[in-house]
């Protein structure tokens, strides 16, 4: 029912519907000049309890129902990562509900810093990438899951994507590819297959996994996927020391995969021509140069981490043949 405040204007009160007639018969809105209406952000008539009536010439409007908002969990796997896990969680707290840390056993900061952002920290024994970041996702409560790496952050437009998306009531698919942008040195490589370089990292809960691989996992999943706006971005490495520290650890894990499915001799094409032809289509065919000394360097580097792949390769099967 309709009760008159002491300012003179008129606060709704919940009637059952059957209980309410127009008062102002067939009022226009402009013959309302100086009646008191309801607060609201839109127009009614004055009401009052009275019997159910036919309106005569006045439509039911509609009004759209309030969706419920979708949470968002965010999942991210860390050793040692004070430097970078304070920049990953800043991006992300305007969307996560819940944030996971699946730690292990780091002996800086990074555990402290990443419960200063009011994230549930589990601390397990190192499982190899996709193994960890799986239990990572196993752990997310919320009804979908952005899994980003620690030295990853949300731009502002990929998390406007986001948020879009968390509130549209039915997502049209069930897993959201997004664009990384690769920093080399603290500059963007653009080229060469680095950008706009697609991930599949935000899915609904299980909706996907990692695939069980030992390096450069992905997560898969079947049927189509859409494309959200927006980067996120990836803080790889800010010095060349680091930059070949991960490449010969890399190597070393790529190593270990192609000598488990095969037995590797010594292969010129590989360890010499394979990263040649590389470097070179992807240096001068497909733009490298324009990416300037910084693109030159990433490309030289990746090239010598082929070839460390293959020559590591071979020489762990030598090592297999000898144990046997």
């Amino acid at each position: 029912m309709v009760e008159e405040s002491s300012s003179g204007s008129f606060d709704c009160a919940v009637t059952p519907l059957r209980s309410l007639r127009l008062r102002s018969g067939r009022q226009g809105m402009g013959d309302m000049a100086g009646q008191s209406v309801c607060r609201y952000p839109w127009h009614i008539r004055k009401l009052e309890p009275g019997p159910l009536q036919p309106i005569v010439g006045v439509t039911a409007l509609r009004t759209p129902a309030i969706l419920r908002r979708m949470s968002l969990s965010v999942c991210i796997i860390t050793l040692n990562e004070e430097a970078n896990i304070g920049r990953t969680l800043k991006s992300a707290k305007g969307i996560a509900d819940e944030i996971i840390v699946v730690d292990s056993g780091s002996t800086d900061a990074t555990v402290s810093l990443a419960r200063q952002f009011g994230a549930k920290v589990f601390v397990e024994p190192w499982k190899g990438f996709a193994r960890q970041k799986n239990s990572a996702l196993e752990k997310a409560t919320c009804d979908w899951i952005l899994s980003l790496d620690a030295d990853e952050e949300v731009s502002p437009e990929l998390t406007a994507s986001i948020k879009a998306l968390l509130t549209s009531g039915t997502p049209q698919f069930s897993g959201y590819l997004m664009n990384r942008r690769n920093m080399y040195f603290g500059k963007w490589i653009r080229r060469s297959g680095y950008y706009p370089d697609p991930k599949l990292r935000l899915i609904k809960r299980g909706a996907a996994q990692f695939e069980l691989r030992d390096v450069h996992e992905d997560m898969k999943m079947v049927g189509e996927l859409g494309h959200l706006k927006g980067d996120m971005i990836h803080h790889a490495y800010p010095t060349l020391e680091s930059f070949i520290e991960h490449a010969n650890r890399y190597s070393s894990l790529g190593a270990d995969m192609v000598a488990r499915e095969r037995k590797v001799g010594f292969s010129v094409v590989n360890i010499v021509l394979r990263p040649l032809v590389r470097f070179l289509w992807a240096y001068f065919f497909r733009g490298g140069f324009l990416d300037g000394r910084e693109g030159l360097l990433v490309l030289m580097n990746h090239a010598a981490y082929v070839s460390w792949k293959y020559a590591k390769a071979w020489e762990k099967s030598q090592s297999k043949l000898v144990n046997e």
